[in-house]
């Protein structure tokens, strides 16, 4: 488990702002960081992997202190075993693929371990080219897996597909998720596509003006109730028509389109654009609005 409590003062687009996360992640999690610009999703990661100091505060991984003024320990971003995957993915454009991937790597002659990722994220007919000759996929995928050659305790992703089409999008949740699994990773992730956060995540942690406001799974936190069933799904309305005394609801689920019908209750409550979650009950669809 990690144990967070930090706080560190940061200048804003409004001004100051006092960070205060407050938090447990529990290990081998895939558990989502969500919230809007600003609040300091970045500013935590960033944290977390010593790449920015806290004012105050302690960072407990699994019972050893990465962080902690009171005993005065701050470990160095080296000594601590993260691998994070930035937004415009930060790789050394001189060097190719395999050369990203080396440089990453502690043992220099432990060549098996690049084999092993290049194997595992598809990027064997790419390992000799540079990064400005790849798309923004295969970038991704490079940016990923020299995250994981340190081996990491703590893998962290900054809204890693955000710049990504829906279809290379979906792909790469899926290796994400299947690397997390296989790697047996505590995985932490900013991303503010509803989604990918019903999709991905074990658990979410909100962050509200510098503080963890709520905590808990995607469905209990962004549902108006919790709903079981024996599917759920999550998608945007493209389209909503009225046919006699139903209405059609039209929902983007990943590439697929789905239609549910509703009654006029339901649909005067949804608008083309919000997200839904379209789940089963009692053998019937039912369609719900997503809270922010």
């Amino acid at each position: 488990m990690i144990k967070i409590d930090l706080h560190k003062k940061l200048a804003t687009n409004g001004g100051e702002m006092n960070l205060h996360i407050k938090t447990e992640i529990q290990s081998k999690s895939l558990t989502t960081v969500y919230g809007a610009s600003g609040v300091g999703k970045t500013s935590l990661l960033r944290m977390l992997a010593g790449l920015l100091t806290p004012d105050a505060g302690s960072i407990d991984v699994n019972g050893s202190y990465w962080y902690d003024t009171k005993q005065k320990i701050n470990w160095k971003p080296q000594s601590r075993k993260v691998g994070f995957v930035f937004q415009d993915y930060a790789l050394f454009p001189h060097m190719t693929v395999q050369e990203n991937l080396t440089f990453a790597l502690e043992d220099k002659k432990n060549n098996q371990t690049i084999a092993d990722l290049i194997e595992i994220v598809e990027l064997g007919d790419l390992k000799s080219r540079k990064p400005d000759t790849l798309s923004g996929g295969q970038k991704q995928r490079v940016a990923l897996a020299r995250a994981l050659v340190c081996k990491p305790s703590l893998l962290m992703l900054d809204e890693p597909l955000s710049a990504l089409d829906t279809e290379m999008r979906s792909k790469l949740q899926d290796y994400i998720l299947q690397i997390h699994k296989e790697f047996n990773l505590t995985t932490l992730l900013v991303s503010h596509e509803m989604g990918e956060v019903f999709k991905m995540s074990d658990e979410v942690v909100v962050i509200e003006e510098g503080k963890v406001t709520r905590q808990g799974k995607p469905e209990v936190l962004f549902s108006n109730q919790q709903v079981s069933g024996k599917f759920q799904f999550t998608g945007e309305i493209l389209n909503i028509q009225k046919e006699d005394i139903i209405y059609i609801i039209s929902v983007l689920i990943g590439n697929n389109l789905v239609k549910v019908v509703a009654d006029e209750r339901e649909a005067t409550l949804l608008s083309v654009g919000d997200k839904v979650l379209v789940a089963s009950k009692a053998f019937n669809p039912i369609i719900q609005k997503l809270g922010d």
